[in-house]
């Protein structure tokens, strides 16, 4: 094993652990884009995209200004490697940037940025595509293999991260429902005097004749308690 791959397994070694590690997404992305930074050779910008259910793609982590710049323009587009990595191909490859004409709103300007050679790669799961790998080059005019091969490792590492956020995120917003919906049962059973299983289906009839949410009927019954018993209201 060459020093090169050496410096490789530790940098894809230090991204595992930065996932499990117990600290926000964001810090977890930033650790995985300096580490893609520092092991693919010749991409020496990198930035970790989401995409949200209305098809809005967002970055939420980048190596510098250069990043968030070539990203916001290709999302503003709507067309780049980028977007195509998530749309089309889950990899796409630029070398020669000056010369490449699939995007011919976008290229231009990066190449007038300093842009020289890009790679885009899909962050994906079985179920669904999560967001984007977008590395830039504003040194080599060429991506060889290798790296094309060990940015695809890293994406698979950035996969996983924002797939524990997405059901992490789930799970909060779980817990808060269940909470929030037995905050408003016990409050009902209160002023009402009836049991629970009453108390209950009397949130599901006021939230499907209202065509609202649960959890939305649940929170206006827990706001309007908080209303009434606040010093303000007693005053």
């Amino acid at each position: 094993m060459n020093a090169r791959t050496n410096d490789v397994a530790a940098a894809l070694t230090e991204a595992a652990r930065a996932i499990h590690r117990t600290r926000s997404v964001e810090d977890t992305l930033d650790a995985i884009v300096r580490a893609a930074q520092d092991a693919v050779p010749g991409m020496d910008h990198v930035g970790i995209s989401v995409t949200h259910r209305d098809g809005k793609i967002e970055t939420l982590a980048g190596s510098d200004q250069l990043v968030w710049d070539l990203d916001a323009l290709q999302y503003d587009l709507n067309e780049g490697p980028c977007v195509s990595s998530i749309t089309e191909d889950p990899v796409m490859v630029v070398e020669h940037a000056g010369q490449d004409q699939r995007w011919p709103n976008y290229m231009p300007q990066a190449v007038k940025s300093g842009l020289r050679s890009q790679l885009g790669l899909r962050l994906y799961t079985d179920e669904e595509t999560l967001g984007g790998l977008n590395l830039y080059s504003t040194e080599s005019e060429t991506i060889s293999a290798d790296a094309v091969e060990i940015a695809e490792l890293f994406a698979t590492h950035a996969a996983i991260a924002l797939d524990r956020a997405r059901h992490e995120h789930q799970l909060n917003e779980a817990l808060v429902t269940r909470k929030v919906i037995g905050q408003a049962i016990g409050l009902i059973m209160q002023r009402y005097q009836i049991d629970e299983d009453r108390a209950f289906h009397f949130l599901v009839r006021a939230s499907t004749t209202s065509n609202i949410k649960l959890r939305a009927v649940a929170e206006e019954v827990v706001d309007t308690a908080n209303r009434e018993f606040s010093p303000r209201h007693q005053d």
